[in-house]
């Protein structure tokens, strides 16, 4: 008859993530972001969610809530509805590390999420650490600070995206202006929102 304690020390140790064992910065790859017509591609989404050793379903739906936008999975890929910059799936996909794998105590990626009761954990096999889930609440946002569809707006462009469209920063949006440059300040309408993301026209 095996012993009791034995069984629950084997069980301890079949619920123990493999550490990474590697001393050095913890580094996600690259997100690999293409534009194909009304959709983004995350080529490398598979790839991303097996370095955060996390369910692909999980990521998938945090990155969904971010971009306010909706998706599937794609074999080893994501696909979004809408079109995104690189930097603002990189941003997601950095949020989400943060909250969901990153240990607050050792800095490790080498955790897991665990319930205690209603509360997910995050708990940490490299130092034992363990704290619940900080999810990310929308911040407060000022009476004004909300954009809309059909809203004027002059905006500063600060720099072009990869696309060569202008790009501003209205609070917390980040705006398309095609046919701009870096400097300017010009009179836009507001096309489309989706998410973070503002789509434009000259007014």
């Amino acid at each position: 008859m095996t012993d009791p304690y034995e069984q629950m020390l084997t069980r301890a140790y079949s619920q123990i993530t493999e550490t990474s064992g590697d001393d050095g910065r913890f580094s996600v790859p690259e997100a690999r972001v293409y534009i194909e017509g009304k959709t983004t591609l995350l080529e490398n989404f598979a790839e991303i969610a097996s370095t955060l050793r996390r369910d692909q379903d999980h990521l998938m739906k945090y990155l969904l809530g971010e971009l306010g936008t909706a998706g599937k999975i794609d074999g080893n890929r994501a696909i979004f509805n809408g079109k995104f910059e690189q930097t603002v799936i990189e941003n997601a996909i950095k949020n989400y590390t943060e909250d969901y794998v990153i240990c607050s105590e050792c800095g490790k990626p080498d955790t897991r999420l665990v319930k205690d009761g209603r509360v997910l954990m995050l708990r940490c096999d490299a130092c034992g650490g363990h704290r619940p889930v900080r999810k990310r609440r929308p911040r407060s946002e000022p009476v004004g600070s909300r954009i809309e569809e059909g809203q004027v707006l002059d905006v500063d462009i600060e720099h072009l995206s990869r696309r060569g469209d202008g790009v501003a920063k209205v609070g917390k949006y980040t705006i398309y202006v095609a046919n701009s440059k870096p400097g300017q300040k010009v009179k836009v309408r507001i096309t489309r929102v989706s998410g973070s993301i503002g789509f434009t026209e000259r007014a």
